[in-house]
Parts: C-alpha cells; structure tokens; sequence
C-alpha cells in the first residue's frame, strides 16, 4: 500500500461541498484482499475502535460499516471511517466521507473526508493508514510515501497516536467564544474565513468584511480597550459619571500596600494595575500578612510594576455583558470549590472533579480544570487547610475567593434576575469607558435588588469577555450572547458578501474576465479581477503571475477596497483544492475543448467538464449561470446548474438552436449574435421582450466582427453585465472601448505596427484556441505576405495533444517555429518540438518552412528577425509581458541581417 497524493480540498469541489482531506493511495496487492479476506482484521478494529462499526455508511442505517466490514471491503474505505472516527474522538466530530477508484488506475484509491481544522484533519488520516497498516498480517504490512501527511512519527501506538490528536486539537480548535461568534455568522450566511491559528476571524468579503479574535471586534476601540486594561483609570472615568465603584489606591512596594491598606481598611482586594482573566487577584484580605501575599501575587502578573489595593466589595461575583450599549446577559461567577466526603482530601476531590468531560485547560471547553496553585493553598490556609486535608462530609471548602471561570470557577445564569438598576449602571459603565463588547464585573449581596440599597458596584470592565459563562452555564438558561454581537457587525439588511462572478472554461476565460472588470468599472464599483497574468484592483496590478486560483481568490475577497470579485477559475485550482468561495452570484462556462487531458485524473472532456461544473454548481438560489449554447459539453451542465440560466450564442434569430429558442419562448433570457453586416448585432431576450444592445463589429477587439471567438467573449461578458444589473447603455459605453491592446487585455490578440510589419500577441495555448485565432489569420491572410509563427504547448500535454497543435499550426502559417520552454515539465528536451513538427509533416508543410528553437524569448527574435514589410508575425508566448517587452524593445535594423533563422538554436 503506497500513498501517492495528498491534499486539501478548502471549499466546493468536484466530490462535495465540504472542505475535505484527499490521500491518495495505490493499494498494491492489498487490492486483492478485502476486509472479509484478511483474518481478524474485523475483529481488531472493531475492538481498538468500537464507534466506527457504528457508522451508518451508504447502508444510511446504524451499525451499517460493521456490515460492509463483514462482506468485505476495501482498505481505502476503511481509511476514511477510521479517519473521520479518530477525529471525533479528539473532540474535532466529522462525519461525512467518500472513497472513489481511479478511473483507469486498477487499485489507486481517492479517500476523502471531512475536517474542521486541516492540521488534524491531516494527521486523522495518517493515523488511520497506520492503523489499518498495524492490523495486518506481517507478510501484508507496509505503507509507501506515508510521511507526506504529517509530522507524527514513531512506532504505531493507538493510544499515543489519539494523545497527539487531542492535543492537536486544542491547540488549533477554535474556543467556545470564536466558535459561536462562528456558528451565529454561519447560520446567517456570512462567508466566514479563519486567518491565522490564533482565531483571527474575518467574517464577509471585500468592503463588507468585519474582523474579530475571540469578543475583540474590528470596532473595539483601541483607546477604549487601554482604559479598560488600566483598572485605575477606569475606576476614575467610572466614579467621575456616579457608577459606584470601589475606592483604590495604586501602588509599587509592599510597603506602600500595608500604608494604603490603613487608609483604606480591612476587607481589602489587591489586583494587578493592567491585569485580567482574575489573574493575580486576591480578595478578602483581612490582615498585614495576607495583604504581603496578595501583593506578591499581584505584581508578579503585572506588566509593569503597579498594584491596585482597594475596598472590599461584599457580596456575589457578576459578570454582565454588554454589546453595543445593550445588556444582553447576566451570570453569577461561583468560586471554585469541593464538597468534602470524610475520606478524600482536598487534593482527591480536586481531581474528581477535574473529571468532568465539560472541564479542559484554558478556554477550550465550558469550564476550566482547578489547579491548586500557590494562591489555593493561601487562601485555604486562611481555615487552617491544606490541599491533603480531609474535610468533613458536606463541607464546602471554597478554594479561590474570585469566581473566574478561567481558574475553575462555575457560572448561574441571572439574566432573567437582574434589577433594572443595577443593568443600567452596567450598560452606562460600558458606554463610558467605550467598548462595544464588555464584560462588566459587578458585586453585590443580591442581583435581583439595587445596589443603591444593598451596596456594592462594578469592580472592573473587560475588553475581550468571555461567552462562554453564558453560552453554556453550570446552571440556568444558556444565552444566546453571539446573535446581538453579529447583529452589531452586520445589521438586520446590511451586506456581507461582494458580488462573485466565476468564470471558467477552456477558452475566453481570461478575455471575459477583462471584459465584464471593463463594464463594472463603468459603473464606478471597485473591481477585484484574477486572471492568467494576474490579479488586478480595477486597472492596477497587484501580484503577478498565473492568478486563476483559489489563492489568487482570497486575494481579491480579503481585500477591503473591492465591491464586485470577478475570477477567473481555472481546472488546476479545482483539483488541487477547490474553489475559495462558497457560492457564486454569477458562474460563467465559455466552453470545454480538450486542455490538460492525461492531468490529475481527468482522462477525457467529458471528466474535464464535469470538473468546472463545479462553477456552474455553485451558483447561489438567486444567481444566474451563463452558458454556452453552442458547446455541447456546457450544455450538459445546465443540469445541475444554479440559479437562473441566461444561455449565450453566435447563432440568434433563424439560426437559433431549438435549445435556446425554447428557453426564450417561456420567458428566459438568452444574449445572442444575429447575422448581419459588421459581424452582426448582439440581441437580448428577456421575458419575451427582445432588446438589441449593440454592433458586435461596434466592439474593437472583435476586429469589426471578424475576430468571433472575441464576439462569443462579448456575449458572454454582457450577460453577466446584465445579471448584475448594468444598465444597457453603460453596457454599450463599454464595450466600445474595450480594445484588444496589451493594456487592457494582455496576451489576447494585441497587435504591433511598430517595426514595419505587423504582431500579433496572443497566448494561443491549446488547439482550440491556436483553431479560434487562425481563423483570424484566414481573415487577414490576403493582407500580409507572409505569415509568420512561432508556437508551442505545454509538455505535460497528451502526445496526440501536441502533434494535433502541429498539424493546426501548419494550416495557418507560412512559416513555422515551434519552440520549446526551458521547463520541460517532464519530457526529454527536444521532444515538444519533436511532436509538434512530426503533426506538421503529417499536415503535409515542407520541412522547409518548420524551424525549431528552444527557448520562448529566442523563438520570439527569431521570428521577429525574419519579418519584413507586409509580413504579420504571430507569437503566442507563455509570459505574455515578457513577450510584449521584447516586441517592443525589437530594433528594425534586425531585420535587415537575417533572413531566416537557423534549424536548431539555443536560448
């Protein structure tokens, strides 16, 4: 058994929607042996983990993969359940998982399933390999390319391997407060997008993003979070507007603790100046001694030096959040504690209590494990108690006098309890000290009565609160704290989510792209473009290079300038890990021609279809999906195709297809090119109304019509224009500026007279796109002399791929230079050029006129020295901005040196 592949699906894929791990593996002749064949390895997975046999599988009943184990199935499936298993055990649940074959690949195996965080998802499935590894035969083990899944390495110990998950889990798992901010945003449909691993959340896209870690807001206040972490300073702003606070002093020696503690008497708090989460806080001190306790406590969790000694408040412990100058919810903190038996210590009781699965470290869980610490044993000192003394049955010992939750305390819900005074003064606290999310701590004997008759006040507010005291209480109703803090980034009608307009395809991708950034910006939006040559902020460059990714995607949704996303997503992205978004607005299909085939599985058109379906698909309820009529393979996709289908094609009036003219006859939109001078006129149907909106020959890149691969780019472009609401005259507007220059479509048909004879720059890389442009050729070819180009493909292409470019490559030149790039992606050198030249002898072009030359930037001279006046010289570079330099850069007096170039150069 050898793992071949691995990898993360992110968003929406071709198998799911869910965000998925995929190993791939190559089951050998474990291929040979399923489940029912291998002796006792049932019975031992079962035994190490009972919760997988209860699966319910495809049997979609309980209990339903014990009986798929019994009849025999195959290691990759078992994979996946053990992978999705051992994540629920770590406290990460998952549930859902597929196994595929291979097409083509006899034992090759795709597992695939759920996660919530990648890093265990990673390492849940290599725990399950090792596992399935661990149960077999001797003569059977072994497990090849295992190591690219994860860190974890070592002998095989179930136990052990389960440790380091859980840990792995805390360690990366969002916390309960992040976790239901989450949740809440989630439920409203509000992309959510993690950051970091620090909980760093960015919720929504481009301009409509709000960011929060933990109850941090992107609109807390800077100024406000300093006040509150300056105890002192808040105490000030709180006593100058009447909120009945307890007085204070601060200091930095002891000895000016014991002088501050006579002024102020006994009860006393001492606490750091800019602490938090109570720590260092120490409560009823009531001598010298306990108040040189406190103080040490306190500053060695400060910051800087500074200690606040202050009064007393008796009473209960309150927490009262507060989000946007609203009380939302009260709980009462109860100190940590145990009840005494009359046989276990203190010690003993601690950690039987410690056992409670809603217990974990820190923040992960509910509530928090007790630690005794040197504070638990001074304050349970205080009753002449030790952590191994024995109390009494029913005692209560209480083991810290603060109740945070942090140090193991438990929290009453009193939401429903609270005096109408007491919550004002909480609200108007926050107010003061300016923080849109608070935690106000407030004392007093009784929630329910006024502190103007009881005594008592706020005692600190805190930036960042927890939720989780009122998410899940020890006791009372939870409270839905994450609704009103959501509500606040994003209000009932607000928008959270840019515009998505996905565009995928063989060809055109990239100029539809440009074409429908074009029109939006006519409408004064700011426009988020990726594409093959980069991403763009409407006309500006802001990271070069192939852009048609999910990673290019994230780009342009985190930033906060854009308004409307229009990508380009092409089929490597798909299958490396998905699309970055989960749903589009608007989902383009130009056309599926054969690209990339023999790649990553996808072994026919019909596979590479289906695999930008996944676009379409993604299309929200409400959106529209805009195919192509006249590409059966995008036909099919309107299947399962979301939202509204606008269809677009070159055949409109008497050559519509029936498909279409159906589709328009009920009442559906349609944009199409209806024959006529000037390459015709481009047509909108629309609930029955037919609407023209421009001359296709009106439009400069199309070559006054003559270009049609350009006119079937328009269509498309204008119909995505027209479901985002572009009136038709700013439609108009732009498109009669819309040029193929390097400018503003870069690579795509950009010509230059500059030299004495024309170029032509295009990034003709497929047959179907070299077919589209000599169809231009044809067109021009009475103009020129000669025509002149250089042309190549990709070496991971199919063999019959690159000698069919070859054999269009001698249809449309007169002269022919086939290069080859220095990355050969994994062909011997000479071989691209090899293949291409053999499909152009079989077109039957002279070897006369074929030259070969390795190198793009040597292929370019090369052509451009032959050039002479009237010629047209074609090039279609892999980096287009580099060819366009060079075009540029080209001295004429080249040209009159070299009439041709030799057979075989170097770059």
């Amino acid at each position: 058994m050898k793992v071949t592949e691995v990898g993360v699906y992110r968003g929406p894929h071709y198998w799911s929607k869910l965000p998925m791990v995929r190993i791939q593996v190559d089951l050998g002749r474990m291929e040979e042996f399923p489940t029912n064949r291998i002796p006792g390895f049932t019975k031992g997975l079962l035994e190490a983990l009972p919760g997988v046999g209860r699966h319910a599988c495809s049997l979609k009943v309980r209990g339903g993969f014990e009986k798929r184990l019994l009849e025999g199935t195959w290691l990759g499936h078992v994979a996946e359940h053990v992978a999705l298993e051992l994540q629920t055990i770590a406290g990460s649940r998952a549930t859902r998982g597929k196994t595929r074959s291979v097409k083509g690949k006899p034992g090759v195996y795709n597992i695939m399933f759920a996660y919530n965080e990648e890093r265990v998802g990673l390492a849940a499935g290599r725990i399950a390999l090792e596992l399935v590894n661990s149960l077999l035969p001797d003569e059977l083990r072994g497990i090849g390319g295992l190591g690219r899944i994860s860190e974890l390495d070592g002998d095989f110990d179930l136990e052990r391997r389960i440790d380091d998950l859980k840990r792995l889990v805390r360690r990366t798992a969002l916390g309960p407060t992040t976790r239901s901010l989450v949740d809440e945003a989630q439920r409203r449909g509000i992309p959510v997008t993690r950051l970091d691993e620090q909980s760093l959340i960015q919720l929504g896209h481009g301009r409509f993003q709000q960011r929060f870690r933990a109850s941090i807001t992107g609109r807390t206040s800077q100024v406000a979070t300093d006040i509150a972490g300056n105890k002192n300073m808040t105490k000030r702003l709180l006593d100058d507007s009447g909120i009945p606070v307890p007085r204070g002093i601060v200091v930095r020696d002891v000895e000016d603790a014991v002088r501050s503690a006579r002024r102020l008497g006994f009860p006393l708090v001492t606490k750091p100046l800019d602490g938090n989460h109570g720590r260092g806080v120490t409560i009823g001190i009531l001598s010298e001694e306990q108040l040189r306790f406190g103080f040490a406590e306190a500053q060695s969790q400060a910051k800087g030096r500074d200690v606040i000694v202050e009064q007393f408040f008796a009473g209960n412990d309150h927490r009262i959040l507060v989000v946007d100058g609203k009380m939302i919810a009260v709980a009462e903190r109860v100190p940590a504690q145990v009840v005494g038996d009359g046989v276990s210590t203190i010690r003993q009781l601690v950690a039987e209590i410690n056992k409670d699965p809603r217990r974990g470290n820190g923040h992960e869980n509910v509530m928090t494990r007790i630690r005794i610490d040197a504070i638990v044993e001074e304050y349970i000192g205080r009753e002449g108690l030790t952590p191994d003394s024995i109390p009494e049955a029913e005692q209560v010992v209480l083991l810290r006098a603060t109740a945070n939750l942090s140090t193991g305390g438990t929290a009453i819900d009193r939401t429903n309890e609270i005096h109408p005074d007491n919550a004002e003064i909480a609200r108007r606290a926050a107010m003061i000290v300016g923080l849109d999310v608070a935690g106000v701590d407030f004392v007093c004997p009784d929630i329910s009565r006024s502190v103007r008759e009881t005594g008592g006040g706020v005692i600190e507010i805190n930036a960042a609160p927890g939720l989780r005291m009122h998410i899940d209480p020890s006791e009372g109703a939870p409270r839905d704290v994450a609704k009103p803090i959501i509500a606040m980034l994003f209000p009932r009608g607000s928008q959270s989510r840019v515009p998505i307009i996905a565009i995928t395809g063989t060809n055109g991708k990239s100029t539809v792209g440009r074409m429908v950034k074009h029109i939006i910006r006519y409408t004064g939006c700011t426009v988020g473009l990726t594409s093959t040559t980069g991403v763009y902020i409407n006309d500006i460059l802001t990271h070069e290079g192939d852009a048609t990714g999910p990673r290019s995607a994230r780009m342009i949704l985190r930033d906060p300038s854009v308004e409307v996303a229009v990508l380009e997503t092409a089929r490597g992205g798909l299958l490396r890990e998905g699309l970055a978004f989960d749903a589009a607005d608007i989902g383009i299909a130009t056309n599926v021609t054969a690209d990339h085939l023999g790649l990553k599985g996808i072994e026919t058109v019909e596979d590479l279809a289906n695999v930008k379906s996944v676009v379409i698909e993604s299309v929200r309820r409400g959106g529209h999906s805009i195919l192509n009529a006249d590409d059966q393979l995008t036909v099919r996709m309107a299947r399962r195709a979301g939202g509204q289908i606008i269809w677009f094609s070159l055949c409109g009036g008497a050559e519509m297809s029936p498909l279409v003219r159906e589709h328009v006859d009920e009442g559906g939109m349609a944009v199409v090119r209806e024959a006529g001078p000037d390459g015709g006129t481009i047509v909108l149907y629309d609930d029955g109304r037919r609407e023209t909106i421009m001359k296709a020959g009106d439009i400069p890149a199309t070559l006054h019509g003559m270009a049609e691969f350009n006119v079937a780019n328009a269509l498309a472009a204008i119909a995505a224009a027209i479901a985002h609401g572009v009136p038709n005259l700013t439609i108009r507007s732009a498109m009669t500026n819309f040029r193929s220059s390097f400018e503003q479509n870069p690579g795509r048909l950009n010509v230059h007279d500059a030299h004495g004879f024309r170029v032509i720059v295009d990034y003709a890389h497929n047959a179907a796109g070299l077919e589209a442009l000599g169809k231009v050729i044809r067109g021009l070819s009475g103009r020129y002399k000669r025509t002149i180009g250089t042309v190549s493909m990709a070496g991971d292409r199919r063999d019959e791929d690159l000698r069919e470019m070859g054999r269009i490559a001698a249809g449309i030149f007169d002269e022919l230079i086939f290069r080859e790039d220095p990355g050969t992606r994994g062909r011997p050198r000479g071989e691209v050029m090899r293949l291409l030249h053999e499909g152009a002898l079989e077109a039957g072009r002279s070897s006369d006129h074929i030259h070969l030359i390795a190198g793009e930037a040597a292929s370019t001279a090369a052509a451009l020295a032959m050039g002479r006046p009237g010629d047209l010289i074609v090039v279609t570079p892999t980096d287009v901005h580099a060819a366009w330099a060079q075009v540029n850069d080209f001295k004429p007096a080249g040209m009159r040196t070299a009439s041709r170039a030799p057979l075989i150069a170097a770059e």
